[in-house]
């Protein structure tokens, strides 16, 4: 098969005919038709998230069941699939409560075994982890929805709690970031969204958000609570010190701050001023994807048009494009927006 793969931190990683992956006794081989390019995938190949090596990155993906495993039931060749990013055991008490997504022994296409970019891919626990695609949702769409989408939609639905008519604040407009922008507007919220890229702030602003800041000109924080007399949720889609204290000294009394980018290294250990959370009642929430069960609702948003992510792909291409697309994200803001690879 196809696949894309890197055999060192930093490496040019190649397009290469690999042999195809074992079929799980427990899961499925999907046969990928579309596969997201995300800034995680760039992370784990500059050594940032370290993976075992040589690897496949790719953990957005949407397919086709092309075999069964003999242990698995419910499932046939041709179903249309998507999978989360994070792919519970199936046998624990985290899994058996439906919160795949904090698994102790999760795994992760990409990041502990093979990923999505190549023609098939293993899930493993497959009752526990696929999640079937509705007939109006394409591959493409459904793409997007496996990192960016899913982890910024339970985010601000599940620790977020957000309501119509709330203010949110969005720090950072990657991928993950804009989509939290389009999903916290088809929940009804007022979005101030911040980033120094005026393209992705542009682009937040045709996904609706009612302002947007750039913070090397404009104190963040401060702006927002001028605005909207504090955010009543905020989300660090960025994960740097300087986003995460923004996030949550431009909260209101009582609001929510979500975590969503990783923060890394030993100034993250600061990055909270503990002090405000507790004089204003503040919630401190980390998010880490989305188990297969919160998808439903996500997926009805999508197929009844209130949620377009399509307006987020700029670039649909080959295969042979991954290395040059994972490359250029070297460049932050080659981040505005995404790609997805068709193997």
């Amino acid at each position: 098969m196809r696949a894309v793969r890197y055999t060192a931190y930093g490496a040019t990683p190649e397009l290469l005919d690999l042999p195809a992956p074992a079929c799980p006794a427990d899961g499925v081989l999907v046969r990928v038709e579309a596969t997201g390019v995300c800034r995680s995938d760039w992370h784990a190949w500059r050594g940032h998230d370290p993976v075992p090596l040589p690897m496949v990155p790719g953990h957005e993906l949407a397919g086709v069941v092309a075999e069964v495993g003999p242990d698995l039931a419910g499932w046939a060749v041709g179903d249309r699939v998507t999978v989360p990013f994070v792919v519970g055991c199936g046998r624990c008490s985290w899994c058996r409560a439906g919160e795949q997504q904090v698994c102790p022994d999760q795994q992760q296409p990409g990041f502990t075994y093979a990923g999505s970019w190549a023609e098939l891919v293993a899930v493993p626990a497959a009752a526990a982890n696929l999640v079937r695609l509705p007939d109006s949702v394409d591959t493409v769409t459904a793409a997007t929805l496996g990192c960016r989408y899913a982890t910024a939609f339970r985010a601000l639905r599940v620790h977020g709690q957000v309501a119509a008519g709330q203010w949110v604040a969005v720090h950072g407009c990657g991928g993950v970031g804009l989509s939290a922008v389009q999903v916290a507007r088809a929940l009804g919220a007022h979005v101030v969204a911040v980033d120094p890229s005026p393209a992705a702030r542009r682009l937040a602003v045709e996904l609706g958000a009612h302002v947007v800041v750039d913070p090397a000109e404009t104190d963040a924080a401060a702006y927002v609570r001028d605005v909207a007399g504090g955010a009543d949720v905020s989300l660090d889609c960025v994960g740097s010190p300087v986003t995460a204290r923004a996030s949550v000294t431009g909260l209101r009394r009582r609001g929510r701050h979500v975590q969503v980018g990783l923060l890394l290294g030993d100034d993250a250990r600061d990055a909270i001023p503990m002090d405000l959370v507790v004089a204003r009642d503040l919630s401190v929430h980390g998010s880490h994807g989305m188990p297969s069960g919160g998808y439903a609702e996500l997926l009805d948003l999508v197929a009844a048009g209130t949620l377009d992510p399509r307006r987020l792909v700029t670039r649909v291409v080959d295969l042979a494009e991954g290395p040059a697309a994972l490359v250029a994200l070297d460049d932050p803001s080659a981040a505005v927006g995404i790609t997805v690879l068709r193997p």
